[in-house]
């Protein structure tokens, strides 16, 4: 004999599982398919209120504007809200509300997040760029500083050097002008003066005492030519 088992008590009654239903059905088929979504505008606020929690951004961003004549922002004005302050932080949002509350102004979520969405691109791009000219200075000083070896004089300086006009023959005249006053200097020191005088003293006397020689020498052939031939003489007489 077949018995049918019932609860004992309220509480088993309540841990019965129930089928779902077929709204959740389709509430689980949308939110599978979330990335799918477009154009809700006959959709329930209730049901919106279970699928558009699981959207991403861009997907909330999608489905608000491919709704049509529809304001959607009951619903996804808190969902933006959420997104900015994952994104820039809840002092970011904080600050916010309290300037709309200071200016006492009423903005969007979605509007706000994409301002500041904007604003924060704009100063990156605005940091790439200064680190950017950073890094050509960088490199071009980088590149001032290296050794270039030039196998090949240009044109300009090559008459600069053979015709003696230009910078260059400037600075070597004014070396050759100074080179020559210091000569002079030197020649008219009292150093030089005595060593000159020194050494005309030396060739004078090594001059005289090489005349004396010349002339003894001379006296000398004279003296011995002369008794050659008076020698034949003797032996003559």
């Amino acid at each position: 004999m077949y018995l049918e088992k019932r609860p004992r008590s309220i509480a088993d009654i309540g841990n019965v599982r129930r089928p779902p239903s077929l709204v959740d059905l389709c509430v689980r088929t949308a939110i599978d398919n979330v990335r799918y979504l477009g154009d809700v505008g006959e959709t329930d606020t209730h049901l919106l209120e279970r699928i558009l929690p699981h959207c991403t951004v861009d997907q909330l961003l999608h489905v608000e504007k491919s709704t049509r004549e529809r304001d959607l922002t009951p619903v996804t004005d808190k969902l933006w809200k959420n997104f900015y302050e994952l994104q820039f932080g809840r002092e970011s949002m904080k600050v916010v509300i309290e300037r709309m509350k200071l200016k006492k102004v009423s903005f969007r979520w979605r509007q706000l997040y994409e301002a500041k969405l904007k604003d924060v691109k704009d100063a990156e791009n605005k940091a790439i760029d200064r680190l950017r000219q950073l890094y050509k200075k960088e490199d071009a000083r980088k590149q001032s500083r290296q050794v270039q070896l030039c196998t090949k004089v240009p044109p300009s300086s090559k008459r600069s050097f053979f015709s003696g006009s230009g910078p260059g023959c400037s600075f070597s005249n004014g070396k050759s002008n100074i080179m020559k006053k210091a000569k002079i200097d030197f020649m008219k020191s009292q150093e030089v003066k005595n060593l000159a005088a020194i050494k005309k003293k030396a060739v004078q006397s090594h001059h005289s005492g090489t005349t004396i020689t010349k002339s003894s020498g001379f006296y000398g052939k004279n003296s011995a030519s002369t008794s050659k031939h008076t020698k034949p003489l003797e032996r003559r007489f």
